[in-house]
């Protein structure tokens, strides 16, 4: 009997969950799905209930969100089994067949057994219990027994306590997911805007006896119908992306990840767009409107929970009147008038002004956020012509304090987008360049924050530098303005550099800003990729890159604006692409290039004397004599000096100036001087698949290479240099520069044949957005070398395969510069040789290469 129960119930579920899909599919309503499936479920719970045989004083009660009538495909369903008593032996025997019934019918089922008592116990010990139970609801059974429940529970209810426990719990919540609704991969239910912002806010309601859903939300009078009809709206487009993710991954899953977003944006009837550079998928058509959605959500959020604090909480604050139109109370501002932002549009713009001016200020009142939301759309081309609104624009980013705060309140209100209607274009437009993790509108605020911390002695031990050149640079809220500007025409084909430029200057002009400022403004847009690609891709011991790069920027305000630009870029796109090494490359090149606008002419000769020099005054300080280093340095040419620093210099002359004939292979090892990664110094007689063995022993020690000077010296010796990175590190780097040492030096004095080069694995994000892979050859500018330009996904082993092709046609390496970003990399390498002087050998070097670093 029990079998066949069994078996009837699952085929049951089965052929349920089969129509309710199949008419998801069809119709495509979710509300519907949830409510079918729990019905479903119910039908199937009670049958099992009666079959059980339990007491009479017993019942079965749906709990979470199951007891709030909705089921997804793959939820828990959470059950309470609430006992009048502690049960005997015969009932917790019926109890366990119950459960395992349910366990074998394929439910997902998350319960308890409690008796009324220990209900209200463990809901005054735990804040998860006593949310479950707020949404209670029973099946079967003994409905007296549950009404008991729910009056006890009820009378027990501390709406405040409650309030406060529940909002901590937000807090946590948020944090665990870096308090941002524009991750690129969010969770739909748990991340901030998400569907759990949503509950809580019809927690709070009903546990305070206000409400208990939108609608009667609206009719108490703590949101409007309007409001009301946006926030169902939300949870409705929510639900939708959280069913289709379930369906989707044939399991319970809530992550708006990269494999899926492509699949949920097709399901939804989305498609690509355009071409090329123009070119918009479907996955980023879904998570703008994710986006703007969680936006919509946040805001109307911290509205309702203004608004339900002041019913539980009623103070008496004094109004503090600011001016006509403001006034402070309890540390928040305040409009004087329901209609302030209606009689007088400019105040959507002074009141965020006002807040930069009056520290004391934390915040807006419910009723101002309120008001600006609503009053937002006043905001139109007659709104952002009017002089008077320019210069307020104008004044709050040239405030001294509080610019980051009102701007991001300005972009959370939807007031920054509708100022400037081409950044609206760019709030929640995803970035699938593998190193961006934010939106181009988070990025580009995130980038002015950090422009702005320059400027702040509290950062300053976080950039030196750039403190430092900020302390001296006139009138910075130029630069925070080029900031603001710099990607604002992402996403909009052909080149945002250019594009974004344009935009910057009518800016400018229209915000009548001087031409001097309006002209730095626009360099900086149009230039503000360029820094970077040349201190990380060009060779900066030439005499020649410097000088085209003094002639671009023309002076030092152009050069230290660039700069700090380019350092705040670097840092706003992720937390893993900044690091030591682009940061010496990029002061490295600003140091250089201001002495050539100083009027020191940037030449060989004076170059080689300064870094000689240098090294020479470290190398006494170690006590060497005089003399000691001549025999060794006659074997360097002039590009060994050039391309090393003098500390790098002094540092293998100390090494090498007994060994510099040694028969046997020398590494040496040490922490890099730019405190981060080691540096390693290989001295050994050339040999032709050099590079290739050293990069082979670190593909498997896992070392990544962030860059490599290769140097052949006179009398045939090779004295190669690499900074690599690898996590342990700065755990226990005495023992691993020990080892290195060894096991590089024993690698190389028995060489065995190399092995075949791995593919290595992509990283998911990389095998979601591939790029194609590309390979450039061509000669330098003064025909002397080639430069070879790779760009593809980053993954193990990809420097080995390409240094096993330079090998196999005898190419001669002289630096390789190895960019990474994020899960792209990009490497440039100064190369020659005789295979190269012959075009169809370039190009089938080229082909190699690209059958090489293809995965």
């Amino acid at each position: 009997m029990k079998n066949e129960l069994r078996e009837q119930l699952k085929r049951q579920l089965k052929a349920d969950r089969q129509v309710v899909i199949a008419a998801f599919k069809e119709d495509g309503k979710p509300e519907k799905l949830l409510r079918s499936l729990r019905q479903s479920v119910d039908a199937v719970l009670t049958t099992a209930w009666h079959a059980a045989g339990l007491p009479q004083h017993t019942a079965l009660v749906g709990v979470g969100g199951y007891g709030r009538g909705e089921l997804f495909p793959y939820s828990d369903v959470d059950l309470l089994i609430l006992l009048e008593q502690s049960p005997d032996a015969a009932t917790t025997a019926r109890l366990e067949e119950l459960v395992q019934l349910l366990w074998d019918l394929g439910l997902e089922i998350g319960h308890s057994i409690r008796t009324v008592d220990e209900c209200l116990t463990e809901s005054a010990a735990d804040i998860t219990v006593q949310t479950s139970l707020l949404e209670a609801r029973i099946i079967c059974g003994d409905e007296q027994l549950f009404a008991a429940l729910q009056a006890r529970y009820n009378a027990a209810m501390d709406p405040r306590a409650f309030y406060h426990a529940k909002l901590l719990e937000m807090k946590q919540r948020h944090a665990k997911y870096e308090d941002t609704a524009f991750s690129l991969e969010p969770n739909c239910k748990e991340s901030p805007g998400g569907l759990r912002d949503l509950q809580v806010i019809l927690w709070l309601v009903k546990a305070a006896g206000l409400a208990s859903s939108w609608r009667t939300l609206a009719t108490s009078g703590l949101i409007t119908q309007t409001e009301a009809k946006q926030l169902m709206e939300k949870e409705r487009a929510f639900k939708d992306i959280r069913v289709r993710l379930h369906l989707h991954a044939g399991r319970r899953e809530d992550r708006l990840v990269f494999d899926v977003q492509t699949a949920i944006a097709e399901s939804l009837g989305l498609t690509a767009t355009g071409s090329g550079a123009s070119m918009r998928r479907a996955s980023e058509y879904l998570m703008q409107r994710y986006y703007w959605a969680a936006k919509t959500v946040t805001q109307l959020n911290t509205i309702l929970l203004q608004n339900i604090e002041e019913r539980l909480f009623p103070s008496e604050g004094v109004a503090v009147p600011i001016n006509a139109r403001f006034n402070e109370i309890n540390g928040l501002i305040d409009i004087a008038e329901d209609d302030t932002f209606e009689q007088t549009p400019s105040a959507m713009l002074e009141i965020f002004l006002l807040m930069t001016e009056r520290p004391s200020i934390k915040g807006m009142t419910a009723r101002a956020t309120r008001a600006l939301w609503h009053e937002r759309f006043q905001i139109d081309a007659a709104f952002r012509a009017d002089p008077a609104n320019r210069s307020l624009f104008l004044q709050i980013m040239q405030a001294p304090r509080g610019i980051i705060h009102a701007l991001r309140r300005m972009n959370d209100l939807s007031i920054l987008g509708r100022y400037l209607p081409n950044f609206r274009k760019i709030v929640g437009q995803m970035q699938h360049d593998l190193f961006h993790v934010y939106t181009v509108d988070q990025h580009i605020l995130m980038v002015v924050r950090n422009m702005r911390r320059f400027t702040m002695a509290e950062h300053a031990h976080e950039y030196p530098f750039c403190s430092q050149l900020m302390a001296n640079f006139a009138r910075p809220w130029v630069l925070f303005l080029a900031a603001l500007f710099h990607d604002i025409a992402k996403g909009r084909g052909g080149d945002h550099s250019k594009l974004g430029m344009a935009d910057a200057e009518q800016f400018c002009r229209e915000h009548g800003m001087s031409d001097e400022d309006t002209e730095l403004v626009v360099f900086l847009v149009e230039n503000h990729l360029t820094m970077s690609q040349v201190a990380q891709k060009q060779d900066l011991s030439d005499p020649d890159v410097i000088q085209s790069f003094a002639r671009l920027v023309g002076d030092e305000r152009h050069l230290t604006g660039l700069y700090l630009l380019t350092v705040a870029d670097i840092r706003g796109t992720s937390p893993k692409v900044w690091n030591a090494w682009k940061a010496k490359l990029l002061e490295d090149l600003y140091k250089i290039t201001l002495r050539v606008l100083g009027g020191e002419p940037h030449s060989t000769a004076n170059e080689l004397r300064n870094r000689q020099d240098e090294a020479l005054a470290t190398l006494r300080l170690y006590g060497l004599d005089a003399h000691a280093h001549e025999a060794f340095w006659k074997q360097l040419d002039v590009a060994y000096f050039l391309r090393h620093d003098a500390s790098d210099i002094a540092w293998q002359t100390r090494a090498l100036y007994e060994r510099f004939n040694s028969e046997q292979p020398v590494v040496k090892c040490r922490l890099a001087p730019i405190g981060e990664g080691l540096q390693i110094a290989v001295y050994i007689k050339d040999q032709p698949d050099l590079f290739a063995r050293i990069c082979s022993y670190f593909d498997r020690k896992n070392f990544s290479i962030l860059d490599a000077k290769i140097h052949t010296t006179r009398h045939g010796y090779a004295l190669d240099t690499f900074l690599v990175t690898e996590q342990n590190f700065a755990k226990n780097y005495r023992d691993i520069i020990s080892l290195i040492e060894h096991e590089l030096c024993g690698v190389l004095t028995y060489p065995e044949p190399l092995p075949a080069p791995g593919k290595g694995r992509l990283s998911r994000l990389s095998r979601t957005f591939p790029i194609q892979p590309t390979v450039d050859l061509r000669p330098d500018e003064r025909g002397q070398y080639y430069l070879l330009s790779v760009a593809a996904n980053d993954r193990t082993g990809l420097l080995y395969s390409i240094a096993n092709v330079l090998t196999k046609y005898k190419i001669n390496l002289h630096t390789a510069k190895v960019m990474t970003l994020g899960e792209r990399v990009e490497d440039v390498f100064l190369i020659d040789g005789a295979a190269l002087s012959n075009a169809r050998n370039q190009i089938q070097l080229e082909t190699d290469l690209l059958d090489a670093i293809k995965v």
